[in-house]
C-alpha cells in the first residue's frame, strides 16, 4: 500500500482539489457574529466573500425498527475566496477549511494556509482541535495523458481496482466497480479511501470520458494541541504521497511526468 520511492511531483498531475479541515470544539459567536475581524486579517489574499446557509441532511436516531429522521439545525458557512476562485477558506462554527482546485506543492499550499490558521486561532481562540484532515481529489484521465486505449489495470494497482483487477473482467462492461475503505495508517492517522472507474460533474456538466477516481481522505482523530496542527498536516501529506505513489503503476507514473525533489 504504501511506496517508499523518492518524493516527486507531478508536471501532468491529476489533482481536482487539495482540502484541508481543522475541526475545533464549537463556538458560537461564529455564527452569532459576523467575522469582521477575521476578514480583516485575510482580506489581502482572500478578497471575495460569501455567506451560505446550509441544512445539514437528516440524523437517523432509534434502534433498528424504531428509526426516525431528526432534522439538524441550518449551519452559517463564511467563504473567503482570492480574486481568481482558486483558493477559498471556509469558516463555521465547528471547522476552518482552505481548498484549492490548481495545486502546485505542498509548501505552497501550506505557506497558503499559515496567514487564515493564524488569523483564526488569534480572533477565536479555539481550545483545541478535534481533527486534523487533508483530502486529495484525484481525477486521472486517459486522454490528457496520452494513454488513450490503455485499460486502467495498467495504470492502477491491483489492491484499488476489484473485479477490474482479473483479466476476465472487461472494464468496458463495468456499470459501476469501487473499492472503499477506511484505514488506521502509520503516524496515528486514518485514511478513507475510494477509488474506482466514474463519470465526473464539474461545472454542471458531466464530462464524458470514463476517469478514475482516487480519493484520500487523511485525518487525524483526537485532541490535538494548537501548535502541533502544523506537524499532523505535515504527517499527513506525507503519507498521502506515500499510499498515492503505491497506486499507480510505473506506466502512469511517467506519464505523468514525475520532477524528483
Amino acid at each position: 500500500m504504501f511506496s517508499n520511492q523518492k518524493r516527486c511531483r507531478y508536471g501532468a498531475h491529476q489533482l481536482a482539489e487539495v482540502i484541508c479541515q481543522l475541526r475545533f470544539p464549537e463556538i458560537l459567536s461564529i455564527e452569532a457574529n459576523a467575522p469582521v475581524e477575521f476578514q480583516e486579517a485575510i482580506r489581502a489574499d482572500f478578497p471575495q466573500f460569501l455567506r451560505r446557509q446550509e441544512t445539514p441532511a437528516p440524523r437517523i436516531t432509534g434502534a433498528p425498527g424504531n428509526m426516525t429522521l431528526q432534522n439538524q439545525p441550518a449551519v452559517i458557512n463564511y467563504q473567503f475566496a482570492s480574486a481568481d476562485g482558486i483558493w477559498r477558506v471556509n469558516l463555521t462554527g465547528k471547522f476552518i477549511s482552505l481548498s484549492c482546485s490548481q495545486y502546485t506543492t505542498w509548501e505552497d499550499f501550506a505557506g497558503k494556509l499559515d496567514k487564515p490558521l493564524a488569523a483564526f486561532i488569534q480572533v477565536y481562540k479555539p481550545a483545541y482541535f478535534e481533527r486534523v484532515g487533508l483530502r486529495y481529489l484525484n481525477f486521472i484521465s486517459r486522454s490528457q495523458l496520452g494513454l488513450e486505449g490503455v485499460p486502467f489495470s495498467e495504470l492502477i494497482a491491483p489492491c484499488y481496482l476489484g473485479p477490474l483487477a482479473e483479466e476476465d473482467v472487461a472494464e468496458s462492461a463495468s456499470t459501476r466497480c469501487s473499492v472503499d475503505a477506511e484505514l488506521g495508517i502509520r503516524g496515528g492517522c486514518r485514511v478513507k479511501l475510494h477509488a474506482g472507474p466514474g463519470l465526473v460533474k464539474r461545472g454542471g456538466q458531466e464530462d464524458k470520458e470514463v476517469k478514475f477516481i482516487f480519493d484520500q481522505d487523511l485525518f487525524m482523530p483526537g485532541k490535538l494541541q494548537l501548535n502541533l496542527a502544523a506537524g499532523a498536516l505535515q504527517t499527513l501529506h506525507s503519507q498521502a504521497d506515500s499510499i498515492f505513489r503505491g497506486a499507480i503503476t510505473e506506466r502512469l507514473h511517467a506519464a505523468m511526468e514525475p520532477e524528483y525533489l
